[in-house]
């Protein structure tokens, strides 16, 4: 167990460390935070992969409280990889570069999405949640001479603590039901046919309450956008990509192993999750097209792509959960991407109106490479991985007899694209007045966005392997 835990003692240790580091360096010398941070990262990756490699059997571990499989191993390189990389960004902001206490506040929330993905038991779920939120919090609002970014981390933790209170109750009445807070018997006792059907749908949506939240699924995104927009940019970056990444780990989880679909004829569910999806694309596209803050842009974005994610839970298939799984990896190293170029050219634009970005194609040619790379795959253009992971999540509708969904999945990925196309209308073809300014790309930046541009083409032109190593992990979910 030691061993498969490694990783997670690995993150407990590196916060220690960097936090004495910090109280021990002068403030010149704690420019070297974000490279022990990142170094302490990548031995947690290395770890994983060579010490915590599933075995053909999942086991229950931690006194039942966790599952190891290859669901977990897959979910554990995701956050550690997305933490990675909002690290090597942070390095390059003046305000948060030198402080440790962000670096420590970062690793833990990597922590507790890690514990959040191999979550069996609903009490370590609750406690992970939570690992992961407060210290999410915190960042958000981590510029407080900024009042965008104590607004921002207001009103995260405003509405954090309510849709938590809604799914700690949903946990309860799970609790009351079954008798147990394990999943696998939750689902037994779910199974047993004794409970009333309003009952167990009551549950699903007050569990899926909070799980929403996270992910920003509507009704619950309207945080998203403010949040995003006042969130040191790294941090932003974060929220839409590892920290939703966590939010689906769990959905995918708890309801294909606490809610079978046995338990509810087959159907229930999976509708009410197909309808969350349309609305959730529709919503996330539409907003998006009246955007001028790049930021905002981007967080709508991200509402719309976590429709396009729950189409393949909606599935409730194998197809759906591989999709899901693919769509998820692609979809991180793509936003983590869009949302670098932004961390960095935000430094020397000074604005994140669209406006600003006029011209940056003859200010930086790199970072525009970056940003028409990551939008295009965003919106589901060959040959990135956006259009494969979409593919496979309209693929995976279908299968499921839900070609209306797969249809306003099309539609939605049309309106997509023409909004991307802005943004990227305005880097390369507006001109600018300071063309002659270039932008610099601070040497950490520019590591983290190239690892991301590779991926992005990777997956889009290697598909067989990524493909085969996503149907692994979500074959632990049947």
């Amino acid at each position: 167990m030691f061993l498969t835990l490694l990783p997670e003692i690995t993150l407990v240790v590196l916060a220690f460390v960097v936090l004495t580091t910090d109280l021990a360096l002068d403030r010149q010398s704690r420019a070297f935070l974000p490279y022990l941070t990142a170094a302490g990262m990548l031995l947690a990756v290395i770890f994983t992969i060579v010490f915590a490699l599933p075995g053909d059997k999942p086991q229950l571990i931690f006194g039942g409280m966790l599952r190891h499989d290859w669901l977990t191993f897959v979910f554990r390189l995701v956050f550690l990889f997305g933490a990675l990389a909002t690290v090597l960004f942070s390095a390059g902001w003046e305000r948060v570069a030198r402080r440790g206490e962000y670096y420590v506040l970062i690793i833990t929330s990597t922590l507790g999405m890690m514990l959040m993905g191999a979550s069996a038991d609903l009490v370590m779920l609750f406690l992970a949640i939570e690992t992961t939120s407060i210290p999410l919090y915190i960042l958000a609002g981590f510029i407080t001479e900024d009042d965008k970014s104590t607004e921002s981390g207001f009103k995260y933790l405003l509405f954090g603590a309510m849709t938590t209170a809604i799914m700690l109750y949903g946990f309860s009445m799970l609790y009351g039901f079954s008798g147990s807070t394990n999943l696998y018997w939750i689902a037994g006792a779910l199974m047993s046919g004794e409970l009333p059907f309003i009952s167990m749908m009551g549950t699903v949506i007050l569990v899926m309450a909070g799980f929403a939240f996270k992910v920003s699924m509507v009704p619950f995104h309207f945080w998203a956008p403010d949040v995003y927009e006042g969130s040191p940019t790294p941090i932003a970056g974060f929220l839409s990509t590892a920290s939703k990444a966590a939010g689906f780990a769990v959905i995918i989880r708890v309801l294909l192993t606490a809610f079978p679909l046995e338990a509810f004829g087959g159907v229930d569910w999976t509708m009410m999750m197909a309808i969350a999806a349309a609305l959730t694309m529709s919503v996330g596209n539409l907003i998006a097209l009246a955007q001028t803050n790049i930021k905002r842009l981007l967080a709508y974005s991200s509402v719309a792509h976590a429709g396009y994610i729950l189409m393949g839970i909606a599935a409730a298939s194998e197809l759906g959960g591989l999709s899901v799984v693919f769509y998820i990896i692609v979809y991180l190293v793509t936003n983590l991407a869009a949302f670098g170029v932004v961390a960095v050219a935000e430094r020397t634009l000074g604005s994140n109106d669209l406006e600003a970005y006029d011209g940056l194609s003859r200010r930086s040619p790199a970072l525009a490479l970056v940003l028409l790379i990551s939008l295009l795959s965003l919106a589901g253009v060959p040959p990135m991985g956006g259009f494969i992971a979409k593919v496979l999540v309209f693929a995976a509708a279908v299968e499921a007899n839900m070609v209306w969904l797969a249809v306003v999945g099309i539609l939605n990925a049309i309106v997509g694209l023409y909004y991307y196309l802005i943004v990227l209308k305005r880097v390369y073809l507006f001109r600018s007045e300071e063309e002659d300014k270039p932008v610099p790309i601070p040497r950490p930046s520019a590591v983290a966005l190239t690892v991301c541009l590779i991926a992005i083409l990777v997956f889009g032109t290697i598909i067989a392997p990524w493909f085969d190593y996503s149907g692994i992990a979500a074959g632990a979910l049947f």
